[in-house]
Order: structure tokens, then C-alpha cells, then sequence
């Protein structure tokens, strides 16, 4: 029998025809706060998913090629149009061009790299994942970033994760929908629970944890993943909610991370390090390390942990000076 892999289960909440708005996920994560910085620029994602549509207006300076692993349009290569929305709303979490209208990415002026590795209607073979991310590695990719998954652990997509790893490639991976709000149970899909990956859970607009989102010891830190909006087909925009939509929160800041961390540290850094310094960009919410891995994304923690050490200690020396 012929093994699929299928996107991680998703709500489609609402469609809108027309927005202009940073979404709130963008803004819970402090991704605006670090555009003075950069917004990604030089840095290239490549998106595992059903295509996307490369004519949106908030996409097409993105875009600088991609292809498709699929049976869609008689599996010409050339065409990785998006047939289901999933692959769009992704791309524009990830890097949806800063241009005065529709919505902002995380990354606006990151590169995508589009390899459709899932058919219209979400499904594909392991082969078109592997092969996928191989094609990734040519392409000499910074981020790697798959909301898909399915429950069997298939080894030669395990190994073709390692080569990417191993080729400085860094490797986001949703950790699935099929959760219970509870952390005494353990729910893993995969590739989001390989240890080599970065496994991304959801939270909530109020930052609590999904009910939906897989909880193990796997899972490394959670993201917006409810009601996200983001680029849609046809030119428009939808509300989406699932693992697959905090997943580009974590790919787009990476994009941002990597590009800081080049320039502070005047070198390429590794995987492991960059790992790192994405870990420092989280803060704890108080769940079960199991459902929330190292905590929220926030792209800001420095500042946040300063303002809170400074309000400490302006706090401890006004009870000095009362008690004197």
C-alpha cells in the first residue's frame, strides 16, 4: 500500500476579500519591534506545502522560484500553483510583502523558495517530501519550513531532515493538531517529532496554549495558531487556525534571527547556535514543558527581561528608601 503524508489538520475560520493590517500573531510574536533591524533580507525559506499563489500581490516579490513534486498539472514541475490555500496562508505568515495593504509577514523581505510537496487536495507521498527537501538542500536554502505530518515514523525522511541539518539548514515542523489540552498524554506526528527538527505548538490571541496542539517531549516552543490571518487564493486572505499556522511564525523569525545573528557575530553561525539564540527569544507562560516546549515566541525577550530586571530594582530601592 502506498504510504501518504497529509497536511496537519486545519480550521478555516474565515475569508476576507480585502485587509490592511499587521495581524495580531505578528504582533504578539514582536516581529515589527526588530524590522529597524532587519526584515530578512538575504535570507531564503523554503516552504514544504500545496503551492501557492504566486500572483498575490502580497507574494509575487517574494517568490524567486520553487517546484512541484506532485501529480497536479501532470506533474509538470514548472507550475506549484496553490489548488487549497494551505501553502499561501503559510508563505504569507512567512514573508507577506510590507506594501501599505493586505497583511505582513513575520520576514517581509525574506525570499521564499515554493516546493509543492502536497496535491490539491493536501495529500502526497513521503517520496514528494524527501525529494522536496533534497531539492531544498540544492538550493542552498537558510530555513526549511513543513506543516505536514503524519503518525508513521518513515526513515528515509528522517534521513534526508539529518542532511539538511547537516548542510546548516535549519528545520521547522509543525507538532500536530490530534492533541487533548492535556500533557499526561503524549501524541506524536512526524517529522515535527524528530529530535532535529524545531517542533512549533499553538497558542491562542489570549496566549494560552491550543487545545488541538500534540503535546510531547519533543515540542520546542509555541506560536500563534488561532485565527491567524494571512494570504489566501485568488488574491485574498483568510483566518486560519491549527499547528500549521504557528509553524511560520517560527520559520519567518528564524529569518530574522539568522540575519541579526550574521551581523553581530560577523560569521555563519551553526544550527545548534542558532538554535540558541532562538530559545533566548522565548518567555515561559506557565504550562507543562510538554505542551509549551521553552515558551512563546518573542523575538523581543532582551528588552522585555530588561524593563522587568529595571522595574525590580526600582522597586527594591524605593522599599530601601522608605524603610531609611
Amino acid at each position: 500500500m502506498e504510504r501518504r503524508v497529509r497536511l496537519i489538520p486545519y480550521r478555516l475560520i474565515a475569508e476576507v476579500e480585502e485587509v490592511t493590517e499587521v495581524p495580531k500573531g505578528i504582533e504578539m510574536i514582536q516581529a515589527p519591534k526588530v524590522w529597524e533591524q532587519t526584515k530578512g533580507k538575504g535570507m531564503t525559506v523554503a516552504i514544504l506545502d500545496t503551492g501557492c499563489d504566486v500572483t498575490h500581490p502580497d507574494l509575487t516579490e517574494r517568490i524567486i522560484g520553487g517546484r512541484n513534486f506532485t501529480n497536479d498539472d501532470n506533474g509538470n514541475e514548472d507550475v506549484y500553483r496553490d489548488y487549497n490555500g494551505h501553502g499561501t496562508h503559510v508563505a504569507g505568515t512567512i514573508a507577506a510583502t510590507q506594501n501599505q495593504q493586505g497583511v505582513v509577514g513575520v520576514a517581509p523581505e525574506a525570499n521564499l523558495l515554493i516546493v509543492k510537496v502536497l496535491d490539491q487536495n493536501g495529500a502526497g507521498q513521503y517520496e514528494w517530501i524527501i525529494n522536496g527537501i533534497y531539492y531544498a538542500i540544492e538550493q542552498k536554502v537558510d530555513i526549511i519550513s513543513m506543516s505536514l505530518g503524519g503518525p508513521e515514523d518513515v526513515p528515509a525522511l528522517h534521513e534526508a531532515i539529518k542532511k539538511a541539518v547537516e548542510n546548516h539548514i535549519l528545520v521547522v515542523c509543525a507538532a500536530g493538531n490530534e492533541g487533548d489540552g492535556q500533557d499526561a498524554t503524549n501524541e506524536f506526528d512526524y517529522p515535527g517529532s524528530y529530535n532535529e527538527v524545531i517542533s512549533v505548538g499553538a497558542i491562542n490571541l489570549e496566549r494560552r496554549i491550543s487545545d488541538f496542539s500534540n503535546s510531547n517531549n519533543e515540542v520546542d516552543l509555541v506560536a500563534p495558531g488561532e485565527t491567524i490571518l494571512s494570504t489566501y487564493l485568488d488574491g485574498k486572505y483568510a483566518k486560519l487556525s491549527g499547528t500549521s499556522m504557528a509553524t511560520p511564525h517560527v520559520s519567518g523569525a528564524l529569518a530574522l534571527i539568522k540575519a541579526i545573528a550574521t551581523e553581530s557575530f560577523e560569521r555563519e553561525l551553526t544550527v545548534t547556535e542558532l538554535y540558541a539564540q532562538l530559545i533566548k527569544r522565548t518567555v515561559p507562560l506557565g504550562d507543562s514543558p510538554k505542551l509549551e516546549g521553552n515558551g512563546l515566541l518573542y523575538l523581543t525577550t532582551a528588552d522585555y527581561l530588561k524593563k522587568v530586571f529595571s522595574n525590580q530594582v526600582k522597586a527594591a530601592v524605593a522599599e530601601v528608601l522608605v524603610k531609611n
